[in-house]
């Protein structure tokens, strides 16, 4: 299992996908008894904006998130300490990805898309080695988790619905690890 691991999830505006994601990522580890540290940040931030109401919102239909203090997320531009700081980048799309690689090339290894990662990554080796093979891929927008800016509460629901589910499967899959 690795209890102890850094995590930055990614977005476009740090307002939507990759501030739903860190809370699930937060509260999976609370409740699995993980260290987890994470970290949210976007490829193209207006800094310091809050989530956006109907992220608030659509998180709070998930019952299982526990208690957040929501109001405190300022949106926040990727740089290089959080580059430097994480074991793991998530992103949302593969676009993400393709801005990591560009501006970031030393985290090309530890970038991949969330959803190609639960999808694609091999169950029978180490996370590490599970990250490393993900991230190696050619990113594919087929795993694109849409984003719901300009959308009604409705799509925020629905993208806070799939992340959830996504979340849940990437923390039994790192909790299934055998680094110990």
């Amino acid at each position: 299992m690795v209890s102890s691991l850094k995590l930055v999830t990614l977005c476009t505006g740090n307002v939507a996908r990759s501030v739903m994601l860190g809370y699930m990522l937060t509260s999976l580890a609370t409740s699995n008894g993980f260290d987890w540290k994470v970290r949210t940040a976007g490829t193209h931030v207006v800094e310091g904006s809050a989530m956006s109401a109907r992220t608030r919102d659509a998180l709070l239909t998930l019952d299982d998130l526990g208690e957040h203090h929501y109001s405190g997320h300022r949106s926040h531009q990727l740089t290089s300490d959080d580059v430097a700081w994480a074991d793991a980048i998530l992103t949302s799309e593969a676009g993400h990805v393709y801005f990591v690689r560009s501006n970031f090339p030393e985290a090309t290894s530890k970038t991949a898309m969330l959803h190609q990662f639960v999808r694609e990554a091999p169950l029978d080796v180490l996370f590490d080695d599970q990250f490393r093979h993900v991230a190696s891929l050619e990113p594919s927008p087929l795993f694109d988790v849409d984003d719901p800016a300009g959308g009604d509460q409705a799509v925020y629901n629905a993208c806070a619905s799939k992340l959830w589910e996504m979340a849940q499967v990437f923390s039994t899959i790192v909790s299934d690890d055998e680094t110990g």
